[in-house]
């Protein structure tokens, strides 16, 4: 379970009731909290990147917990990440993963706050309005109004701001059963000025229907350290709707951590196609990380959130 069980028994109890795929070897690399800011994607890029295949069925909104049946971790060497921003049914295992020398982690990637303490982790999402968010439906169980997002965090330095939640989209099958292959939320966020978050940190495409082999960049927030961790590992299918991950260092509060392909080098955007959660909300283990596959479920979903 990839987020902290007493503090998110801090956060349900603290507010009142509203609204962490298939393994590879990786490697995890010493990265930088770098990433130039970037423009919104313009009028001419499609907010959702789509492919071949869904299952259908979700709506939206609030949450809670669950679990299912086991997979072998893969093995792999673990490294934690630093540095200094820039401006304001099991399948076959996959192939191994090699190292990346320039590990980014992108301004887009953050940490969410309750009570003074970081735990779950969420990254922007392209949206019309620029003020959303993606991470796993298990981080959100009560009022968000004691929930603040910090893009770019480390070492106790908000770069990009303090960014207060303001409301949170799950979908009914997480409402009504916690359903694993569910375990995605949206939430929305703001802060006062006119600025918008994705103006200052860059977004990521929602990419669904991609498939489950890929090679992704894995970000997330440990409970416990003041730096995100990031990895560059293969996918694989672990159940009809999970996709699996064999990453190192990858604990609790890294939970919502966005999986993205097609990576910009230098900002650390690309196209999110999954989040840390799902089979066992995350893993039972740090060293290999489940996500809800991201279909039309999730589009709907995102539909909801922007309406």
């Amino acid at each position: 379970m990839r987020v902290n069980v007493s503090r998110t028994a801090l956060i349900v109890c603290a507010a009142a009731a509203i609204v962490a795929t298939g393994g590879a070897n990786a490697v995890v690399d010493t990265a930088d909290v770098t990433g130039q800011a970037v423009q919104p994607s313009g009028a001419g890029t499609p907010a959702v990147a789509t492919g071949g295949d869904s299952r259908g069925t979700g709506t939206s909104t609030s949450s809670s917990n669950t679990s299912a049946t086991a997979d072998a971790p893969g093995a792999g060497t673990s490294t934690s990440s630093s540095s200094a921003p820039a401006t304001a049914d099991a399948s076959s295992p996959g192939t191994n993963s090699s190292p990346s020398s320039t590990a980014t982690a992108s301004a887009a990637v953050g940490a969410l706050f309750s009570g003074g303490n970081h735990f779950c982790s969420a990254s922007v999402v392209h949206s019309p309005t620029g003020d959303l968010l993606l991470t796993a439906a298990h981080c959100i169980g009560g009022d968000v109004s004691g929930i603040t997002f910090k893009p770019g965090y480390h070492d106790g330095i908000a770069p990009y701001g303090t960014w207060q939640v303001t409301a949170a989209v799950v979908a009914d099958g997480w409402k009504s059963s916690s359903d694993q292959d569910l375990d995605f939320a949206f939430l929305k966020v703001a802060q006062p000025g006119s600025a918008s978050l994705e103006s200052l940190t860059g977004a990521n495409q929602l990419g669904t229907n991609q498939g489950f082999s890929h090679t992704i960049t894995l970000t997330g927030y440990p409970d416990g350290t003041e730096q995100p961790v990031v990895c560059t590992g293969t996918t694989t299918q672990s159940d009809t709707y999970q996709q699996r991950v064999a990453c190192p260092g990858f604990p609790d509060g890294t939970s919502g951590g966005p999986w993205v392909i097609n990576q910009d080098p230098n900002t650390g955007t690309g196209t999110v196609i999954g989040a840390i959660g799902g089979y066992q909300t995350g893993g039972a283990t740090p060293d290999v990380s489940y996500s809800a596959y991201f279909d039309d479920d999730i589009a709907q979903l995102y539909r909801s959130a922007i309406s």
